[in-house]
């Protein structure tokens, strides 16, 4: 077994990983000592990680089955890998810019995501992270006494129906993306929810993917998800990670939003993702 070099963020979640090389085979205590860092801190990051394509899938599949990406176009050859390009003179709008947790409209929304970085400008495009744990747990009372029981309808309409943000009008975009009518369909979860693996109660996605709360009217559930996001993303709860070249990062889906940031004009960002789904194994 490999022993794990653990450096916590000191933001409410977050580590740096050391001491193991992904690119070469990984026992079962190995994967159970990652697993077990990635409940605890929810974003790991693990540095100096030169790997193959074939390298970045098998490190996915030890924690879970591969997710369905329904509006990604896999890289060519690696039909589970996709790329989040923007190269240096793109000019459309940046993706993933809106805080969300990945694929929150599917019926059985993916455990995790794996990004792996292929080329980092010299400057910006950090990754933000918002630990929901956490943010549950600084609620006010009379706020999470209002969320209890409440069932948010998540939707994928505002980015990738063809007359959404990535639909027919988004043009001049080096990364691969496919909207299409499927993205209309609805999808129900609770606001509040708990981590199968850990059992912590966490708030789950936000407004954006979250277009409605079931049996309130549109008004008031909007009034009451904006308030909700002031405290799903207070600096608190923030941890920005700042990338580095041959750097993997992998984040617990299920209690983590995350959001990209920009700063980099003028220079490529490239990094391949896979996303860990649903593990009935886990629950």
């Amino acid at each position: 077994m490999t022993t794990l070099e653990v450096t916590p963020s000191g933001s409410s979640c977050g580590a740096t990983v050391g001491g193991v090389d992904l690119s070469s085979p990984l026992d079962s205590a190995t994967v159970a000592a990652i697993r077990d860092a990635w409940l605890t801190h929810h974003v790991l990051a693990f540095p100096d990680q030169v790997l193959s394509a074939e390298a970045l899938e098998q490190f996915t599949l030890h924690f879970g089955p591969f997710g369905d990406d329904p509006f990604f176009e896999s890289i060519d050859g690696h039909r589970h890998i996709a790329a989040i390009h923007r190269s240096a003179d793109e000019t459309s709008s940046l993706f993933a810019e809106s805080w969300h947790a990945d694929w929150s409209f599917q019926s059985q929304p993916p455990d995790g995501t794996c990004l792996l970085s292929r080329v980092v400008p010299p400057s910006g495009g950090d990754t933000l992270f918002a630990d929901q744990i956490s943010a549950l747990s600084r609620l006010p009372e009379g706020l999470r006494d209002q969320l209890v029981g409440l069932v948010a309808v998540h939707s994928a309409r505002s980015g990738y129906a063809p007359d959404g943000l990535y639909g027919q009008d988004d043009t001049g975009r080096s990364m691969r993306i496919v909207a299409d009518e499927s993205a209309y369909a609805t999808q129900t979860h609770p606001l509040i929810t708990t981590h199968p693996e850990t059992g912590e109660a966490t708030l789950y996605g936000t407004i954006g993917y979250i277009i409605g709360i079931e049996g309130m009217e549109r008004d008031a559930a909007t009034e009451l998800l904006l308030e909700l996001y002031r405290w799903q993303t207070a600096d608190e709860v923030v941890y920005r990670h700042r990338w580095e070249p041959d750097m993997l990062v992998m984040w617990d889906n299920r209690c983590v939003l995350h959001r990209a940031t920009g700063g980099y004009d003028g220079h490529e960002r490239l990094l391949h993702r896979t996303t860990i789904g649903y593990n009935p194994q886990v629950r």
